[in-house]
């Protein structure tokens, strides 16, 4: 299924992306903001996610109920999400529905009434996401590590906030923050499936105010990566929850389809080394596996895995093996073939639903300001070599940046920069 992607740019920095998708009935549109934590003041940390949950409490045209009520009358799957680096509206529908999803999220997005009893009620419903988040081990563990891994940096804070700074969103600074930053300049609008381009350029032109208002997302400085040690004792756990991590390519960097591949290679299927060594061979995990973070000037490797708090020593010393073997003896072709394969088939599939396309030309906009075709995404992959992908291994796989953070009934767990040591 070929990319069919047009675009148009306006004045006020608006950028609308297009993918139309032949055969198909449906349609997804996304609104992507360039903002997120990373980019927020310190006594404003959670103001971008408090912001996407107040444009759904109401507009001038709607109330908090007729937007829910409109929403499941489209009968699509309306996602929103903040991250340290964007804020996303998503909504699937049926292609006779897309002029009213846009509608609809353009409203919440250009006007919404951010009502100071509304505010109130939502800022205790986001307090209970906070410890909703520290009844969920994983969860927390990713908070510890971040605030670990990039100390004193807005990548280490978290995206919800705190309950002080949420409790002081008041309507005055919601909305100061709301038409400062949530603008057009700072936009970008993306459809994909069964939709007319010109008709959503249209529809965008004729909501969004043309005039170039608001400012450009402010620059984040680059963070200086640490490499803790952190074990945090929490003696209710029936698991105790890991992270061994060491900084990685940033999103922007050439070798990234290489770094994909090696972390698939780790820790990315169920024929990858860890999962094979620890879950199959030794029965010690049921979760276990690694990612690639990539953020647009910094980037993070990774391995978790949960398991019974006696065993975690044993599940620690077989994942720095692993990174010391791959270190020492590099990646063979045949799994670095597995690899590509797999890579290839996620892409390949993923041309068929309309929100993964629709997300992914908003990426590729706001990471790269241009399309990257899926011909040369797989041309770039298939190009990386056994030596691309050992020579990551040995750059970034070294002692002094291995970070390790866990979770759990871990009193007598001893981990040291020793143990760690490839």
């Amino acid at each position: 299924m070929k990319e069919d992607i047009q675009e148009t740019r306006l004045e006020n920095g608006l950028t609308i992306l297009t993918d139309r998708m032949a055969g198909v009935r449906s349609a997804t549109l996304g609104f992507f903001f360039r903002t997120g934590a990373r980019f927020e003041p310190a006594e404003l940390n959670g103001i971008s996610h408090f912001i996407e949950h107040a444009v759904f409490k109401g507009t001038k045209k709607r109330t908090a109920l007729e937007i829910a009520v409109e929403q499941d009358r489209l009968g699509g799957n309306f996602d929103a999400f903040t991250t340290h680096e964007e804020t996303g509206f998503a909504i699937k529908v049926i292609d006779d529905q897309v002029e009213a999803a846009f509608d609809l999220i353009a409203d919440m997005l250009i006007d919404p009434s951010f009502d100071e009893k509304e505010l109130e009620s939502e800022q205790r419903v986001i307090i209970e996401e906070m410890k909703m988040t520290e009844d969920s081990p994983e969860d927390f563990l990713g908070e510890i590590f971040s605030e670990a891994f990039f100390p004193g940096h807005p990548l280490g804070v978290n995206i919800a906030g705190t309950p002080q700074t949420v409790e002081s969103f008041d309507s005055e600074t919601t909305r100061k923050y709301h038409e400062k930053t949530f603008t057009a300049r700072n936009l970008v609008i993306t459809a994909a499936g069964n939709i007319d381009h010109g008709r959503i350029a249209e529809l965008a032109s004729r909501s969004f105010d043309i005039s170039a208002n608001g400012q450009n997302q402010p620059n984040s400085p680059i963070p200086t990566l640490a490499a803790p040690i952190v074990i945090r004792e929490n003696k209710n756990l029936e698991q105790a929850h890991l992270v061994i991590a060491t900084p990685f390519v940033s999103a922007r960097d050439e070798r990234r389809y290489a770094a994909d591949l090696l972390a698939n290679i780790l820790g990315g299927g169920t024929s990858s080394r860890l999962w094979q060594k620890i879950r199959e061979e030794r029965g010690l995990a049921y979760s276990v596996g690694t990612s690639a973070a990539m953020y647009l000037d910094c980037g993070v490797f990774s391995i978790f895995a949960g398991t019974s708090p006696e065993q975690t020593g044993e599940v620690v010393d077989i994942s720095v093996e692993e990174l010391r073997a791959v270190v020492r003896d590099g990646v063979r072709e045949d799994e670095l073939d597995l690899a590509k394969a797999q890579a290839r088939a996620s892409i390949l599939l993923s041309l068929e639903d309309s929100a993964a396309r629709s997300a992914a030309m908003a990426q590729s906009e706001m990471t790269y300001g241009r399309q990257i075709p899926v011909e040369e995404t797989l041309a770039r992959i298939d190009a990386v070599t056994a030596d691309d992908a050992s020579e990551l291994a040995r750059e970034f796989f070294k002692s002094e940046s291995i970070a390790f953070v866990a979770l759990g009934d871990l009193d007598g767990l001893k981990v040291d920069r020793d143990r760690l040591a490839i």
